[in-house]
């Protein structure tokens, strides 16, 4: 980190005020700070000031990590990431054998052993997010990583239907633990010049896990059972785990001083030096309820974030209806059996990975010549020609899955249409997220915020998507679909680009993004 770009992004969660901006001049109406600072400061004291004054090039600071380190924990950070999605989809192949062995024969709810994962997973983040701001990133990701490896032991051992909804329900609210502390994990870790390859990284875990989860998912529910797809991703969160908790440090700043400030011995004194670590006056739970509350005020505050999420939840939907259908689909269609047929969302992950590879690359070199452009001063705005780009490619993609499949026509069309869709989602994912790290100086209640939009479309869209596509025929339902992608996806985000800038000066919730800052 450097003094031309302070750690704006990183604020204390028990005041408003942002670390290494706490001159009067710079508080809002809301914040105080202490009316009286001691007259004549103590050895201890001066140290602490000390520490705070050089924060920027303070070795705790996870800025100032080395590479190695800062990788290291990014790449922990997505494996976690990836777990979670991985046990949302890996049963998607199996849910015949699924319906089976629990004599479920109502369609929605053969749907909902699926999808109910996702109702917690979209509410997980509103609690998860806000605790990871209050007591740390990191051991909030390592505990609910061990409580979704629980989970999936009581899926596989579910005595009945309503004990495996409940696992599964469960296993969503812990499993999203990593999609509400992961962004604001990265935004710890890099400053905005440098995160875009990183960012591309932590996305890749949510979007990439449900491709693989099928693949495996197929082949193991259709030789060893459907016990055993869980017992696997059980077996996954347990090397997770392993591999995490010795080596993941914590990342967030205003925990980290914490934490340093109560080895010192004196930690009230530490707080009455430093503003921004005094908790707000009120009991704990008023503080809990302030820190839970916030992820609704962003998304309900700002139109930026409700738009974009919106867009993102849109897709999400889309996503999760493909992998509600494709078992079905290619099964009827082409005779695919479990094990084959979840080769059918290779299409999916092919689009994801080529999306992360180029996306990430292209993304941070439209951010790095507006900046220049811009005489060294980059904006959350110049993140948007990266998503005008994948915008394009989700209604192409929706198109070309849905008419190839109403036509019937050869097995990898209908896989190609699905790839393109997948490169469009992932090329517009990590713009959308990025913008949201940047703008937003609570970046994971910004982004938890936007994972509620994405889980609640992705949980309701493969309760009506089957029927819609036997109303419509797979051509119609994919026009629909792919009409509305065109309304969301092109208009917004050109007007969030003009005008972005102005919006964000206006609400109290991103003023703060709107001071320049050197890329």
């Amino acid at each position: 980190m450097t003094r031309e770009d302070p750690p704006d992004s990183v604020v204390s969660t028990f005041t408003d005020v942002p670390m290494g901006d706490l001159t009067e001049g710079n508080l809002s109406h809301t914040e105080k700070v202490p009316e009286k600072v001691a007259e004549f400061p103590s050895k201890s004291e001066e140290v602490w000031n000390n520490l705070e004054d050089n924060w920027d090039n303070d070795p705790d600071n996870a800025r100032n990590w080395p590479k190695s380190k800062k990788w290291t924990a990014v790449s922990i950070v997505s494996a976690y990431t990836f777990v979670s999605p991985l046990a949302s989809s890996m049963m998607a192949p199996g849910i015949p054998e699924v319906a089976a062995k629990y004599h479920i024969t109502d369609s929605t709810t053969i749907a909902l052993t699926l999808s109910i994962f996702l109702i917690s997973f979209a509410f997980g983040p509103l609690i998860l997010a806000p605790l990871s701001e209050m007591y740390g990133r990191t051991w909030v990701l390592h505990i609910s990583n061990l409580f979704t490896m629980a989970f999936s032991l009581g899926c596989a051992f579910a005595p009945n239907t309503g004990a495996l909804l409940g696992f599964r329900f469960l296993s969503g609210l812990s499993g999203s633990a990593p999609i509400a502390c992961g962004g604001g994990s990265v935004s710890d870790l890099f400053s905005e010049r440098d995160r875009a390859s990183a960012m591309a990284l932590y996305s890749l875990g949510p979007l990439i896990g449900p491709i693989v989860g099928p693949v495996a998912g197929g082949f193991i529910a259709q030789t060893i059972g459907i016990k055993w797809v869980f017992l696997i991703i059980a077996l996954t969160c347990a090397v997770a785990g392993l591999v995490g908790i010795p080596l993941l440090k914590e990342t967030y700043a205003p925990v980290i001083c914490l934490r340093r400030a109560a080895k010192a011995g004196d930690p009230e004194k530490a707080t009455k030096v430093h503003p921004h670590l005094l908790q707000e006056r009120g009991s704990k739970l008023h503080v809990l309820w302030i820190n839970l509350s916030r992820p609704i005020i962003i998304l309900t505050h700002s139109f930026i974030c409700f738009i974009l999420s919106l867009y993102m939840a849109f897709m999400y939907g889309i996503f999760y209806l493909l992998f509600a259908t494709f078992a079905r689909f290619f099964s009827v269609t082409y005779g695919f059996r479990a094990g084959v047929g979840g080769l059918a969302y290779l299409g999916l992950g092919i689009g994801f990975v080529t999306a992360t590879i180029f996306g990430a690359k292209f993304a941070d070199k439209v951010y790095k010549t507006l900046a220049d452009r811009n005489g060294g001063i980059s904006t959350p705005e110049m993140r948007i020609p990266a998503l005008f780009f994948g915008s394009f490619f989700v209604p192409i993609g929706i198109f070309w899955y849905g008419w190839s499949a109403q036509a019937k026509i050869h097995w990898i069309m209908p896989i190609i249409g699905a790839g393109i869709f997948g490169f469009g989602m992932m090329t517009t994912f990590l713009p959308i997220q990025l913008y949201l790290v940047d703008s937003f100086v609570y970046a994971a209640s910004a982004v938890s915020a936007a994972s509620l939009f994405r889980a609640l479309l992705g949980f309701a869209f493969p309760l009506f998507g089957q029927r819609m596509f036997d109303t419509l025929g797979f051509g119609g339902g994919c026009s629909l679909l792919g009409g509305l992608a065109i309304v969301l996806g092109i208009p917004f985000p050109v007007w969030i680009y003009y005008r972005g800038e102005q919006m964000r000066a206006a609400n109290p919730l991103t003023r703060d993004s709107t001071l320049p800052k050197k890329p």
